[in-house]
């Protein structure tokens, strides 16, 4: 059976599987979703600021009945937000949002603003007084590891070169139709653990004839396929779903492997 965690750059055990909550709003779906996440084995929640859950996902896990440090919670600096101050701010925000007084892993969300043109660099000036926040909040001990999302080489190059910390996270979208190889050669260059988000490319691989004949093979859905390909990749995945039975199915799939000639032919 394949290890159920991953270690990252300094130490810290990362659950194999996050429970993404991305478009789950808050209130009772995200509540009843976590909850039955939690219930099913995962120990793992991502949420953000952006997402705009953070007070039902912490509800969630504290009425789970699960320790503290049982589960993993990962949250995100917003992409609007940027700078020193403004990323320690926030951060307290979360905290308070979700309930608890320390935070496992937390991500500049994105190296520029949604929407906004260009290719983000221009912002780095202010993602790297972010990452400055970081550090001292990881240096107190709120936070036991930090990260970015949705960072390309060229902005962890840049990011890197003028802070003291490497990143312990990329999370990036990754799946077997879409592998931004540049970007993964440099985290694993640098030993920055890949999260991967929308690993079933936010459903449209799951109708894939060529993926559903593989994992028909191995008695499997597409989405367990790709999840495990996630897996045996070195990729951390983050599938995300409000029904139970997919909530299961997602989290089944420690018990098979891929053929390295499978793990070829998915990409």
């Amino acid at each position: 059976m394949m290890q159920q965690h991953f270690k990252m750059k300094n130490d810290v055990k990362i659950p194999a599987i996050g429970f993404g909550t991305w478009q789950i709003p808050n209130g009772d779906i995200a509540y009843d979703s976590v909850l039955f996440a939690l219930a099913t084995g995962y120990r793992h929640i991502d949420t953000a600021m952006a997402y705009r859950n953070e007070e039902s996902v912490g509800q969630a896990i504290k009425d789970s009945g699960l320790r503290r440090e049982e589960v993993f919670i990962t949250t995100k600096l917003p992409a609007e937000i940027k700078g020193f101050d403004e990323a320690k701010k926030a951060f307290e925000s979360s905290l308070k949002r979700l309930g608890i007084d320390y935070i496992d892993l937390y991500l500049i969300h994105a190296p520029k603003p949604w929407g906004t043109g260009g290719d983000g660099m221009n912002y780095m000036p202010q993602n790297i007084a972010s990452w400055k926040a970081f550090e001292e909040l990881y240096e107190e001990g709120k936070i036991r590891s930090i990260g970015v999302s949705n960072f390309t080489n060229h902005h962890l190059k840049a990011l890197i070169d003028q802070t003291r910390i490497v990143p312990m996270a990329n999370q990036i979208l990754v799946n077997p139709g879409h592998i931004p190889q540049d970007t993964l050669d440099f985290c694993e260059k640098n030993d920055i653990l890949i999260e991967a988000y929308s690993p079933l490319a936010t459903g449209r691989l799951i109708g894939n004839e060529r993926l559903g004949e593989i994992a028909t093979r191995y008695g499997k859905s597409v989405a367990q396929l790709c999840i495990r390909w996630s897996l045996q990749k070195g990729f951390l995945p983050l599938p995300k779903s409000v029904t139970k039975e997919r909530i299961l199915e997602n989290f089944n799939v420690f018990d098979f492997e891929i053929s390295k000639d499978d793990m070829k032919e998915i990409g």
